[in-house]
């Protein structure tokens, strides 16, 4: 059946009827595209929604303990930590806690962010510091031992604090790279400062000064108080952690092994 468009159409218009016709046509054969609105801006997306989009493009992972410095813009971190302290503050009142009115807690979510972002977990967002390194002129090739140099963690199972002692025992050869004693203490900060397991910790800052000084071996040991022990579950005050990684010659040579371990004061 054909609708005739005069039926319909008003009688100022009829006397333009094709001019009309052509008109609607030509509007109803636009590509679609041209009709399509424009898409908003991310301008509402939260920082840490774009930073794991980043992060899952490059199939990183990003654990408790990962950096993820590298897929975080300039600008971001401070968004970021707008973020983190609106869902402190979330927390904060799930809690039942009258921030409003408890002039000690009024600024606590804005305290809680910053600590995380900018000081105990800051080994998350900053990348490595950086690391001079000098070629082993004197071909140094006796065992150097460094520490106990301070540890400053938080285990991730409820991000209580780990505080500690670590030793570093370097056997170097005439290729190994010389870095300052400040250096390991940077490392070890970097290394620490995100939510740890002491275990996979040593091996992380195994890897690092391995990757950094590619010594003939190389020794670590960590002692460290944890507070998810001694301030709840079983509140243990005088238990301790202690675990050990070993590389190169010091996993083949016994008596390398127990000279690093007698010359560390009180593990003898």
């Amino acid at each position: 059946m054909r609708l005739s468009i005069k039926r319909w159409m008003p009688k100022t218009l009829e006397l333009h009827a094709p001019a009309f016709a052509v008109t609607i046509l030509a509007m109803s054969s636009q590509p679609a595209a041209d009709m399509t609105p424009t898409p908003p801006d991310d301008e509402g997306t939260p920082v840490s929604v774009k930073i794991r989009e980043r992060l899952a493009a490059a199939r990183k992972r990003f654990h408790a303990n990962d950096n993820i410095a590298e897929f975080i813009e300039p600008g971001e971190l401070e968004k970021l930590l707008d973020e983190v302290e609106v869902k402190m503050q979330g927390v904060l009142d799930s809690l039942v806690i009258n921030t409003q009115g408890d002039h000690n807690t009024n600024n606590t979510a804005r305290r809680v962010a910053k600590m995380y972002l900018n000081e105990v977990f800051r080994g998350r967002y900053v990348a490595q510091p950086p690391i001079t390194e000098f070629p082993n002129a004197e071909h140094l090739n006796e065992l150097m031992i460094v520490g106990p140099l301070t540890v400053r963690s938080a285990c991730s199972h409820h991000f209580c604090p780990v505080i500690g002692k670590i030793w570093i025992g370097v056997m170097p050869n005439e290729h190994t790279n010389v870095i300052g004693l400040s250096k390991y203490a940077r490392l070890v900060d970097w290394i620490m400062g995100r939510p740890q397991i002491q275990e996979e910790a040593v091996v992380q800052l195994a890897d690092l000064i391995m990757e950094k000084t590619q010594p003939d071996g190389l020794a670590i040991v960590m002692e460290a108080s944890h507070f998810c022990m001694s301030w709840r579950g079983v509140r243990d005050n005088d238990s301790r952690m202690i675990n050990s990684v070993m590389r190169g010659v010091f996993l083949k040579d016994s008596a390398l092994r127990r000279e690093f371990l007698s010359l560390i004061p009180g593990k003898n």
